[in-house]
Order: structure tokens, then sequence, then C-alpha cells
């Protein structure tokens, strides 16, 4: 009790001192003290406020002929836009998903970018890595075999990437055409990309690097070791897919897993 009273009392003396002490700071320093504590303050709240807003950008990526624009079509619109669609600029769009428009309620929408698979516009790509939240890299099930090299070392540029490594960017390795008899399983394109991706066998297959690539900033793979996607620091994961016939669930559920409707 006793403590409990002296604790009173010193509120109390606080309480009758705070005034007269708040007169005896010359003006100039008590505003200028206001004004650093709400200018804290703001930047604490804003700070916070960017740190829980999450991207919603989702990057297709792949070689051209691979399906991506297809693939975005198909997504926004529920058609395949069939024809000549290979883009030479970034195509891109915020809207949701054309089979989430019967759903009720507030759904998020994705800001979807399909990037310019020719070698020469691949720097484009990096252009939004810094906001990517996911990355869906297309593969042409159907041809893939002589594409297989090509389209190791692309994926292999986008997973050394520093943006991708530090923020551990998840990647959808998309096996379009699946559809088709003649195309090879996600299985098999999965085990040979991985083998096409080993450490020294790439880097010795790339002696003569376009200008043109994305720069490559870490490494991946362990050595002495067989390479596995599973080596990456980001999560890989493989889906099958059909732009032309509208088989897109993989993808979609791929990117709501980090975009939350």
């Amino acid at each position: 009790m006793e403590n409990l009273e002296d604790l009173k009392l010193m509120v109390e003396q606080w309480t009758n001192q705070g005034p007269e002490y708040l007169q005896k700071i010359p003006p100039f320093q008590l505003y200028a003290a206001i004004g650093l504590l709400l200018l804290t303050t703001v930047l604490l709240l804003s700070f916070r406020l960017v740190r829980r807003t999450k991207s919603n950008t989702v990057l297709l990526s792949g070689l051209s002929g691979s399906g991506k624009t297809v693939l975005f079509y198909q997504l926004r619109d529920g058609s395949s836009h069939q024809g000549s669609v290979t883009s030479m600029e970034p195509n891109e769009g915020t809207f949701v998903f054309h089979s989430e428009h019967a759903k009720k309620g507030k759904i998020k929408p994705v800001h979807l970018v399909d990037a310019p698979g020719h070698s020469r516009l691949r720097p484009k790509l990096e252009e939004f890595l810094p906001q990517a939240a996911a990355i869906v890299f297309v593969v042409d099930a159907l041809e893939f075999l002589p594409n297989c090299r090509a389209a190791s070392e692309y994926l292999y540029d986008i997973l050394t990437n520093a943006n991708v490594v530090k923020k551990k960017i998840p990647v959808l390795l998309c096996c379009n055409k699946t559809d088709k008899l003649t195309a090879h399983t996600k299985e098999f394109i999965k085990k040979q990309m991985e083998k096409e991706m080993q450490y020294e066998k790439l880097r010795a297959s790339r002696s003569a690097v376009s200008t043109a690539d994305i720069a490559n900033d870490y490494t991946i793979g362990i050595e002495g070791e067989v390479f596995s996607f599973s080596h990456c620091c980001n999560r890989v994961t493989v889906a099958e897919a059909s732009g032309l016939n509208g088989e897109t669930v993989q993808v979609q559920d791929f990117i709501r897993e980090y975009i939350k409707p």
C-alpha cells in the first residue's frame, strides 16, 4: 500500500510540474519536438503499410513460341486468340481471372506480365523482377527437345538473378501443350532440364553468351551432386497446361497460392 501511495504521489507531482516545465521550453524547440514526433509516427505507419502491401505482379516468361501469350489471353479472357501472337513488347494487364468472374465477393486482381521471349528482348524481364510475387516459366512440351538447352539456360539466368534469390520468388515450370499426343510429360521435362542445368555442364556450354542475356548474380546447385531444382533457395514446382484448350487450372492455383483472392 505504501508503494502504491508513493507512486500516486509521484504521478500527482509530474502532473502539476508538467505544464510548468513545458512553459519553460522555448516555443521553437517545443514545436520542433512535436514536429519530429509526428514525422516519426507518419514514417513508421507508412513503413508498416508498405510491408503489409504485397505485390500482385506475376511474370510469364519463357522462350519465344512456348505459348506464354496464349496463356495470358486464356487467363484474362478465356480465349486463346489463335494465330501469331508472339509478343515483342511486354504484354501486361491487371485483372481477375476469367474463370473467377462467376465467383461472389471481392477478388484481388492479378497484375500479369507476359515478358518477350526473344533473346534480345529478355532484359525487359529485369524491369519487372523487383515487383514480382511469382514467376511462371513456360516450356513448349511438344517441341521440347530441340529447345531444351536454350530453355534451361534462360531458366538458369532467372534462378540465379539477385532479385529472385534474395526475395526467394517462387517459380512454376509450366509445361504447355501437354494435351497433344506427342508432347513430353512434365516429369521428363523436369529431369532433362535438371540435367542441362548441372553447374559445370551448363557453364561449359555458355562460353559464347550474348550480352543481351540476364546477368548471373548467384550460382545454384551443390558441387559434386547432380543438379536438382530442390537445390534452389526459392521454391520451384512443375505443372501442366494447355493454352489453346484452356487447361490452366494448375497455373491459376499456383498464382493464387501467392496472391490470395
